[in-house]
């Protein structure tokens, strides 16, 4: 049972400490699962972000899921997955008690325009290691500006662009297979 809470522990402080969002938690959750705990390797990561990010739901709770359910099965994702949630119903909670009192005041106002620049900087910092984990280089900077480009500028759906990256993959399997014969 000391496994099982070790993991809502870590998860739970995870939740608590991190704000921006579950691409902020990201970072957070490779250097405990794979630096501290070594409960995954980085590839294993990697790989397992891969999946949470393309599965529906938050990323942070698609990764407590994955990692409570390689360290201890389908009863260690519950505590995970309890862990990386609670924080989060516990402030909304609050806020939503308080909240209704002072969202007029201008002072709560400048506060939250404050916290956006730190937030995005928080998501972005973290975005350059996960970047060479997976082994992005100055020779192929260009595949993930170019994705952002095509989201942000171009409107382009991020299911459409997963989509062609799947079909070009296979198309890649298939010409290097083509090429060991």
């Amino acid at each position: 049972m000391k496994r099982y809470w070790e993991l809502f522990v870590v998860f739970f402080k995870i939740g608590a400490f991190t704000f921006g969002g579950g691409y902020a938690m990201i970072p957070l959750i490779r250097n405990e699962v794979v630096s501290k705990k070594t409960w995954l390797d980085d590839n294993e990561f990697m790989d397992m972000l891969a999946i949470a990010q393309s599965m529906p739901g938050p990323i942070s709770l698609n990764t407590a899921l994955f990692v409570g359910n390689k360290r201890l099965g389908f009863k260690g994702s519950l505590f995970s997955a309890a862990g990386i949630i609670l924080p989060s119903f516990i402030v909304i909670l609050f806020l939503a008690i308080v909240f209704t009192q002072f969202k007029e005041n201008p002072y709560i106002e400048r506060i939250f325009k404050g916290i956006r620049p730190a937030v995005v900087a928080l998501i972005a910092a973290p975005l350059l290691g996960l970047g060479k984990s997976a082994g992005v280089t100055r020779k192929n900077i260009w595949i993930p500006a170019a994705v952002a480009i095509c989201v942000w500028l171009l409107h382009i759906s991020p299911i459409y662009i997963v989509m062609a990256c799947i079909a070009l993959g296979l198309l890649h399997f298939a010409r290097i297979k083509r090429t060991l014969r």
